[in-house]
């Protein structure tokens, strides 16, 4: 299988419209600079990536691809048909999913105007994800000028909802409710920076809202009611001794919020924390899970508070927990055709292939058994999340070549199904 997959590439690569492909992309990196500065002025906050959808739509209608549309979930969509819908064959093809997410973790608000600095930008979101999306614009715009014509139709997707309370929607609509979910062959998401590394593990996760309630009141009139503050602060500290495991599997917990009160001088009402948990492996996310559970509902739900001066009794203190993300786990089989494909375009090219584990859009498809990979869209970044975030598309290049022959050969062995 091995020996097959790198002649195929090494025939691939000699074509002459993957050449004028990768002639584009040589000749058009102050194209792709520019498109990055563009969106990256367009801010798009969790559930507020309508602006950038609308500029990818104009993208897309202006590199002629068929059929651009911006569907129920807000994904950008358009396509480039393959050569198995130019004949007589009246049955829906299998198509090839290309996508990056649309959306950042910065909130409403946030400035978006980018600086460059030498041959970096840096901007909220530089990498994470306009590397992406700027890759996929090349990419759709390479093909087209090359007149390829994969063996299968190739899906373009700017889609939404990959950062936090997001919960990967834009993904969950194309694997489930979308017209597309029966047809999707294989999915690549192109996410952020770098050459060699691929998430072929989708790291599973779950994420919470606590929220603790009590009366509120007065600082002064009413001291001794119950502080939502400081009784959630007291659960949280107790979350420390949950016994996760730190080896192999591995399991993580994190506090990435917390908010309440009114003022200063009033006793709050409600104070509400976010929380983060991951693991390797599902049962022991499950049992952390339980384990928060228990812990919250003791420090909070029975821990004993003080009656307020002037009351003759607390009100009791009210625990919520509610689920706010659930991103399912999977792994993209060694033996797999699309990871055997990705491993001979890295020796065809003479680089290096990194598979790891990640959280990505490629948990989707992953968790319902379609091959599916997070790539690195080239150059290199940092300070990824927060506002010094930066990025260097030096060298983005090359994997945009090493994406695009990946994304070719797996439109071919999806033809062949």
């Amino acid at each position: 299988m091995t020996a097959s997959a790198q002649l195929r590439i090494a025939r691939l690569a000699t074509t002459s419209a993957v050449h004028r492909a990768f002639h584009w992309l040589h000749l058009h990196q102050p194209q792709l600079r520019q498109w990055q500065l563009e969106l990256l002025r367009i801010p798009a906050p969790p559930f507020g990536e309508q602006a950038r959808a609308a500029w990818f739509l104009d993208r897309f209608r202006q590199l002629g691809l068929a059929n651009p549309h911006i569907d129920a979930a807000g994904n950008t969509l358009a396509e480039l048909p393959g050569a198995s819908t130019q004949g007589s064959d009246p049955r829906t093809p299998e198509v090839i999913l290309l996508s990056a997410h649309l959306d950042t973790v910065f909130p409403s608000g946030t400035p978006t105007e980018p600086t460059e600095i030498d041959t970096r930008i840096l901007a909220p979101g530089a990498c994470d994800n306009a590397a992406g999306l700027t890759g996929l614009l090349g990419l759709a715009a390479a093909m087209r000028h090359a007149e390829l014509s994969p063996a299968v139709p190739i899906l373009f997707a700017a889609n939404v909802g990959e950062e936090g309370e997001g919960d990967l929607r834009g993904m969950r609509h194309l694997f489930t409710s979308s017209p597309y979910a029966p047809h999707i062959a294989a999915a690549i998401a192109l996410e952020g920076g770098g050459t060699s590394a691929v998430v072929t593990r989708a790291l599973a996760s779950r994420r919470f809202r606590i929220t603790v309630t009590g009366p509120g009141g007065h600082s002064w009139i009413d001291a001794g009611a119950p502080n939502p503050i400081l009784i959630l602060a007291r659960a949280l500290l107790a979350l420390e001794s949950l016994d996760l495991p730190n080896g192999d599997p591995r399991t993580t917990l994190n506090i990435g919020q917390i908010s309440g009160g009114t003022s200063i001088n009033s006793i709050p009402a409600a104070a509400t924390a976010w929380l983060d948990l991951r693991s390797t492996d599902p049962d022991q996310l499950l049992a952390a899970e339980l384990a928060l559970r228990e812990s919250l509902d003791q420090w909070i739900t029975h821990a004993p508070t003080l009656a307020p001066a002037k009351k003759p009794a607390a009100p009791l203190t009210g625990l919520s927990i509610e689920t706010i993300g659930d991103r399912p786990g999977g792994a993209l089989p060694d033996s797999a055709a699309l990871l055997t494909t990705l491993r001979a375009v890295d020796r065809h090219l003479n680089q290096r292939t990194e598979p790891g584990l990640g959280s990505t859009d490629a948990n989707i498809p992953l968790s319902l058994g379609v091959p599916a990979i997070a790539i690195g869209a080239g150059g290199i970044g940092g300070g990824i999340h927060t506002l010094q975030e930066w990025y260097d598309p030096t060298g983005r290049n090359a994997a945009l070549r090493r994406v695009l022959l990946t994304l070719l050969d797996t439109a071919h062995l999806a033809s062949l199904e």
